[in-house]
């Protein structure tokens, strides 16, 4: 809760482990989020030892008073808010604190303390007021870190970029067991209890990289599978792997996102799929794409099924798709920016085959979204993606029957941080001459920079040449602009 400025006077500036009394707790860093005109989220986790297999990272079952601060300065000489926070027992000794009476589009420093020991700096800022003009913002978007699959060096580079936000769009961590002469391995079975799920997340949580990009900016961050389990529909199962009774797939299920929501900062309380306004610059709409959709049908996988046409069948839930729709239809910015887990624009081959857990096994969905923004008058839609673990710009057509339909939109799909290794140079668009809107691809790792101004966005492809060793550089792939106005790549 957010406090006087009273009671934090003795906290320093240091942030280390001290010699003597209880480990230090801060090893999983310090992280923000949800930025709003006049508040944002602060979260941190107290675990000295966060791979413990019991998921409490080597805590009591005691809960815990957390100091918090907030700053313009990064000597806090003179906080601006302050407050206490209790970490408990219940929730794994996570943080969320909402750190209020901010200014709008301003920048902060924050950090902790508890137990005797401060906690590293983080930088966070807020959101421009409604209906304010914006500086211009640089957005990063990333997603699929599997830690087995290589180093998160593509973490540390988004760091160095100094983003303004940053756009998490699913598998922050993978269930997977470890697997042996990999990179890196995962530690323990594949993670079905919350204990597992905590401990999976101390271990991401205790890679350097991972932090330093908690620490530069707020993030939005919304789940995929792999934070739960692979290509997982609702209630259903596609992987039948390990074998589960239907009262224990749902207690897995519920301990996934229980753990998730401890360990990204999420504003207490929010739903998954929720707007965030950036003053008349830009809208983000972060959907929830697994917990309501239906059944990928014909089994899932690639193939050419009938069933993804059935008009009944929604990817993000008919819900969902009206909250959509409904938010778009407000006008409130110039970029409408909907940030989401799976391939958005078609993508088949001659055959038809496709991929029933992306959007074209919900076809009718799909459809239902682009013809309801057209109808809406939807200047600026940008689909933002992840999960495909290589990076596209797409064109979104009112038919993607025909190539001299209307383009309607853009897609911008972010590669992976790691999955799929090292990838390669490979730049030739595959099913390129069957679907004609497919503009750019790359199979290299890294992330997505967006800068947004009023007139255009420019999209510049980060990628990595190597994660199978650490510390590589990155550097520009290609770089496209969407203007105002004007859907589609350029």
């Amino acid at each position: 809760m957010l406090g006087g400025l009273g009671g934090l006077s003795g906290l320093g500036a240091a942030a280390g482990p001290r010699s003597s009394g209880p480990a230090y707790p801060f090893s999983m860093g310090v992280a923000s989020g949800e930025p709003a005109p006049d508040s944002v989220v602060l979260w941190t986790r107290l675990a000295p030892f966060p791979l413990a297999e019991d998921g409490h990272g080597g805590m009591s079952s005691a809960d815990i008073t957390v100091e918090w601060q907030v700053s313009a300065t990064p000597s806090f000489a003179r906080p601006v808010a302050r407050g206490t926070s209790t970490a408990r027992f219940a929730d794994a000794h996570t943080v969320h604190a909402v750190a209020g009476g901010l200014a709008p589009d301003a920048e902060y420093y924050y950090r902790f303390r508890a137990q005797g020991h401060h906690s590293p700096t983080g930088s966070t800022r807020t959101a421009p007021a409604p209906g304010a003009s914006a500086r211009d913002l640089v957005v990063l978007a990333a997603s699929c870190a599997n830690l087995e699959a290589g180093h998160f060096t593509a973490y540390r580079r988004m760091a160095e970029e100094r983003p303004g936000l940053i756009l998490h769009l699913g598998d922050y961590i993978y269930e997977g067991a470890g697997k042996p002469g990999h990179v890196r391995e995962h530690l323990g079975p594949e993670i079905v209890t919350l204990a597992g799920y905590r401990r999976r997340y101390g271990q991401y949580k205790s890679d350097p990289d991972l932090r330093a990009a908690h620490a530069c900016a707020p993030w939005l961050a919304v789940p995929d599978d792999h934070d739960v389990e692979d290509d997982f529909a609702g209630t259903h199962r596609l992987d039948d792997r390990p074998p589960l009774t239907p009262a224990q797939w749902r207690i897995r299920r519920d301990a996934a996102y229980r753990a998730y929501r401890e360990h990204l900062p999420l504003r207490p309380g929010s739903r998954l799929h929720r707007r965030v306004g950036w003053g008349r610059l830009a809208t983000f709409h972060m959907l929830d794409t697994r917990q309501f959709r239906d059944p990928q049908a014909c089994g899932g996988g690639y193939r050419a099924c009938p069933g993804a046409d059935r008009p009944a069948r929604s990817l993000p839930g008919r819900a969902q798709e009206a909250w959509l729709l409904d938010g778009l239809a407000q006008h409130r910015a110039t970029w409408d920016l909907i940030g989401q887990q799976v391939f958005f624009a078609e993508q088949v081959n001659a055959a038809g085959v496709a991929n029933m857990d992306a959007w074209d096994g919900y076809r009718a969905s799909r459809d239902r979204l682009q013809r309801g923004w057209v109808e809406r008058r939807v200047r600026n839609p940008v689909v933002l993606t992840g999960d495909v673990h290589t990076a596209w710009a797409n064109d979104l057509k009112a038919d993607y029957a025909d190539p001299a339909s209307r383009t309607i939109g853009t897609e911008l799909v972010c590669t992976s941080i790691t999955s799929r290794g090292d990838g390669s140079r490979v730049t030739r668009i595959p099913t390129g001459a069957v679907n004609p809107h497919l503009r750019f691809y790359s199979d290299r790792r890294g992330y997505l920079r967006s800068t947004l101004t009023p007139a255009e966005i420019t999209a510049d492809f980060r990628a990595i040449d190597a994660v199978s060793t650490p510390g590589a550089p990155v550097r520009t792939l290609r770089s496209f602009k969407i203007q105002n106005g004007r859907p589609g790549i350029i």
